[in-house]
């Protein structure tokens, strides 16, 4: 007799991560392409905690540097505005120095 599943089945979570994966491995754009992109996007419409997670995969990833990054910043803040940029580059910043601190194996000071 089988066993029951333990976890609920979310088919509309498998639906959308699916169609994500496949948009994401098309290949007339390259990743870093899309990645900027999207960050263009969330920035412009002041979607701060989306724009975190996708600076922290494209850094963490190597989809963009941290030149690249902080040259989206001063991109950005001309189109976007310098309430978003500022809020841009203080999530650039933080998230550069988080990623130092990871990989030198230092604990982050504040906790």
């Amino acid at each position: 007799m089988k066993e029951p599943a333990t976890e609920t089945v979310d088919p509309f979570g498998m639906t959308a991560e699916r169609q994500f994966a496949d948009l994401w491995s098309r290949t007339a754009l390259s990743v870093k392409e899309r990645r900027l992109l999207l960050l263009g996007l969330l920035v412009g419409q002041g979607l701060d905690d989306m724009t975190g997670v996708q600076l922290d995969v494209a850094l963490r990833a190597g989809d963009l540097s941290e030149s690249e990054l902080r040259e989206v910043v001063v991109f950005l803040t001309h189109y976007a505005g310098w309430t978003r940029g500022s809020r841009l580059n203080d999530q650039v910043e933080e998230l550069i120095e988080r990623v130092r601190q990871a990989r030198s194996g230092r604990a982050d000071p504040a906790g």
